[in-house]
């Protein structure tokens, strides 16, 4: 691999070098490196352009990293990959895009991660995406994640876009069983002229099902962002929706949350707010020293953390 390819892989999936464990690297349309372990097994699926990875039962300290960078402009793909986490396992999972477009052609990738987790298992699944180059070709991401939560299993959801991506169209499904829990945190940035939209839609099935979504949103210049998460209760159940942006220059940002009730033991909260960085914080840290666009850059870090 050479240092842009490198660069890439450290910016959306934290690495230095081949991790140890299991992993899947795929660049420019196919598999760079694959390994897997005794205990999960990562195999190519059949008729399509993806992976299958199965994780055993009462797995535990171990993860999986499967990131996915794209070098070349003009290559465009979809991905499938199925998820079957074991009974009882606690495993990470870290996934990520980067696009390196140097090019006058469009990049594009379209991932569908499905989950099939199982029961008392816990999933933290970390999930970023990033462009960058010179080119003029657009540098595109098509996310589609869907989840099904067993009775008693857990996943953590920390998905984010940190800059350069022209164009995106989130969508996010994820059922939750009896007694299991799901969080999910989406951290998104925008800038420029660029477009991004998500829809995220929970469904509370089992009795005693929890349910968060965190997003936090900052669109710059002349971007433009689209919002629409949707919490369905259909059990006993607990389900909140909070959504925070911060609009900067002339971006215009939509948030339209939604709750949904079919049980009358069904609690759904959601709350949404969208506001420029107070004038107090900017003035607070630019009188210990910061320029006004390093005290917004430092508001911002903090922001989307």
């Amino acid at each position: 691999m050479n240092q842009i390819d490198k660069n890439l892989l450290e910016t959306v999936a934290s690495l230095h070098e081949i991790p140890e464990g299991a992993y899947n690297i795929r660049k420019d349309g196919k598999s760079e490196a694959r390994n897997s372990t005794a205990a999960i097994q990562i195999t190519p699926k059949e008729g399509v352009d993806g992976i299958e990875i199965h994780i055993a039962p009462e797995t535990r300290e171990q993860s999986v990293h499967i990131p996915v960078i794209l070098a070349k402009s003009g290559i465009q793909e979809t991905v499938e990959n199925d998820f079957y986490v074991g009974e009882n396992s606690d495993v990470l999972i870290v996934a990520g895009c980067g696009i390196h477009n140097s090019g006058s052609d469009d990049s594009a990738h379209s991932g569908v991660h499905t989950f099939y987790i199982g029961k008392g298992a816990h999933v933290k699944y970390v999930e970023k995406h990033y462009g960058e180059g010179e080119g003029t070709g657009s540098r595109i991401m098509n996310p589609k994640t869907v989840v099904y939560l067993e009775e008693g299993a857990s996943m953590e959801m920390d998905m984010t876009q940190i800059r350069g991506i022209d164009s995106t169209n989130r969508e996010t499904t994820i059922h939750v069983g009896a007694g299991a829990e799901v969080v999910l945190t989406e951290r998104l940035l925008t800038h420029g002229m660029q477009k991004a939209e998500s829809r995220v839609d929970i469904f509370l099935d089992g009795a005693d099902s929890t349910a968060r979504i965190l997003s936090r949103s900052v669109g710059q210049d002349q971007s433009e962002q689209i919002f629409f998460p949707c919490m369905t209760g259909n059990e006993k159940c607990f389900g909140h929706v909070q959504c925070d942006s911060i609009i900067m220059g002339d971006a215009r940002i939509s948030s339209i949350p939604a709750i949904r009730a079919n049980c009358v033991d069904a609690q759904l909260i959601h709350e949404a707010a969208i506001g420029k960085i107070a004038g107090d914080q900017l003035l607070k840290l630019m009188t210990l020293g910061l320029t006004e666009e390093e005290a917004e850059e430092h508001i911002l870090n903090g922001f989307l953390k």
